[in-house]
């Protein structure tokens, strides 16, 4: 018989499991701590739930029917794993977590940091799952709110008072050149950097240059952007095969140059460092799984900057 979700009370099955385990109301009301009318009215309840006696008293007992002998193995298994589950809850444990981590992220801390994130979350939490996307900046707080996400890590933003943050660190910008450039004999001075050509990475056709703002510092209209592309990886390999310059965060500069034939230059004009946040949910800010999945990130985040922690939450 189908028992419709609508009328089902947890609570009812604990009254059930307690008749069942000690043969009388009395006796289950004083192990569950309530009064015997309390477990007589729980009792009736169930009978209508079930359609069923479930128990007929024999002298003092309360002896189990049929179907209550027939259902009320996978009743216990049920209140058991209900059980365990809010001592888990109580107790975490990495080692036991069988979810899927999703990370709000930009390409370049995805380079830099999942290496380190996934090789150490293999170890401590082999059954752990990580999924990273790409959230527009608009719809950060959406996301978050309608659980998309679990963290993001961006650049740092006004965000709405549902959404926590944590300042990680400051990432400052280098320029990457081809090996043998000429301009790694001459010097890259403010002058030529920006009597050059460059490649930018923007993901929208029409998206302004994002450094305008570090140009206009500098007392200048723009620099000459010969090509773009929606990748920096895309946009070193073709760095590497040509004159023009790229401009992006020193820490992913670092690694590129590694892998591929640049070399790694600051930027010859000051420009203010980016800060590199994380934001989560309000609702998630005490959940221990969440806690220390957000440890786990900032923890690799952290180390691929080569940055220290900067402990500043709003």
């Amino acid at each position: 018989m189908a028992i419709p979700v609508s009328r089902l009370d947890l609570n009812l099955f604990r009254v059930m499991d307690a008749v069942y385990v000690h043969g009388g109301i009395s006796a289950a009301a004083r192990q569950l701590h309530l009064s015997q009318p309390a477990v007589s009215h729980a009792l009736a309840r169930l009978r209508r739930v079930w359609g069923d006696q479930l128990f007929v008293r024999q002298g003092n007992r309360m002896v189990p029917t049929e179907l209550t002998r027939r259902v009320m193995g996978d009743v216990q298994a049920h209140l058991r794993g209900l059980q365990s589950l809010f001592t888990q809850a109580e107790r975490f444990e990495p080692r036991t977590l069988e979810m899927t981590l999703k990370l709000g992220m930009r390409d370049v801390l995805e380079a830099i940091s999942l290496p380190l994130l996934v090789a150490h979350l293999s170890e401590v939490a082999p059954r752990l799952r990580v999924a990273s996307v790409r959230v527009p900046r608009d719809e950060l707080t959406r996301a978050l709110t309608m659980g998309e996400v679990d963290v993001v890590i961006d650049r740092q933003r006004r965000m709405d008072s549902g959404i926590r943050g944590l300042h990680l660190a400051d990432e400052g910008l280098a320029v990457i050149l081809r090996e043998g450039h000429p301009l790694l004999d001459k010097g890259l001075d403010a002058s030529a950097y920006f009597a050059s050509r460059h490649v930018m990475v923007a993901l929208r056709p029409d998206q302004p240059d994002p450094l305008q703002a570090v140009w206009a510092m500098a007392g200048r209209d723009g620099r000459d952007i010969a090509m773009r592309c929606q990748h920096y990886f895309a946009a070193a390999r073709v760095t590497a095969q040509s004159e023009l310059l790229l401009t992006l965060p020193r820490t992913y500069a670092r690694e590129l140059a590694q892998v591929l034939p640049l070399v790694v230059c600051e930027l010859p004009l000051p420009a203010p460092a980016m800060g590199i946040w994380m934001y989560w949910h309000a609702e998630r800010e005490g959940d221990p799984a969440h806690q220390w999945l957000r440890g786990e990130v900032l923890s690799a985040v952290r180390q691929a900057l080569g940055s220290g922690l900067h402990q500043s939450a709003r």
